[in-house]
């Protein structure tokens, strides 16, 4: 299946140039992303042996953020080639956490908690697998729907313009 071209402005730095911004972009996004993490998972703290909903919503909310940033930038925007690293490797790579997760499935054992552990596991793979699914599919037709919209066409009709109710 071919990839989509980069929709990206500007050209890409030669090699050894274009690390150094994206690696500070990256930087700067992921601070922003993991304080946002720590203040929601410092909200709603959770036991070894719970079930660490916070984390969970935190994940699947990110990966919908993120299913739906992807089509913006592939399919949407013309971006600045910096945005995508930004937002999406740097603030929500930094406010999703699985490693967090790996960690409280190993707390939940240790505490004798192997149904939550196991029911964690597979809840929170499945949210985020269904989220970052859910935010393409949502993003594309919301996108789709608009630009029908302003190249007059609705419902796949082709022609139809709100201001005229004479269909070609």
């Amino acid at each position: 299946m071919p990839q989509p071209a980069s929709r990206s402005i500007g050209r890409p730095a030669e090699p050894g140039r274009a690390a150094w911004p994206t690696l500070v972009v990256i930087s700067a996004g992921g601070v922003i992303g993991a304080l946002a993490r720590y203040g929601l998972s410092a909200a709603f703290p959770h036991g070894p042996a719970a079930f660490a909903w916070a984390t969970l919503a935190v994940n699947a909310a990110g990966c919908l953020l993120i299913g739906i940033l992807m089509v913006a930038v592939t399919e949407v925007w013309e971006t600045h080639r910096l945005i995508r690293p930004f937002l999406g490797v740097g603030v929500l790579g930094g406010f999703t956490t699985f490693s967090t997760y790996i960690v409280d499935i190993q707390q939940a054992l240790a505490a004798g908690a192997a149904r939550t552990a196991l029911a964690y596991l597979a809840g929170t793979a499945a949210a985020a697998l269904t989220a970052v699914h859910l935010g393409v599919r949502v993003a594309r037709l919301v996108t789709r729907s608009r630009r029908q919209r302003a190249a007059g066409v609705i419902g796949g009709t082709e022609g139809y313009r709100p201001s005229s109710r004479i269909q070609r």
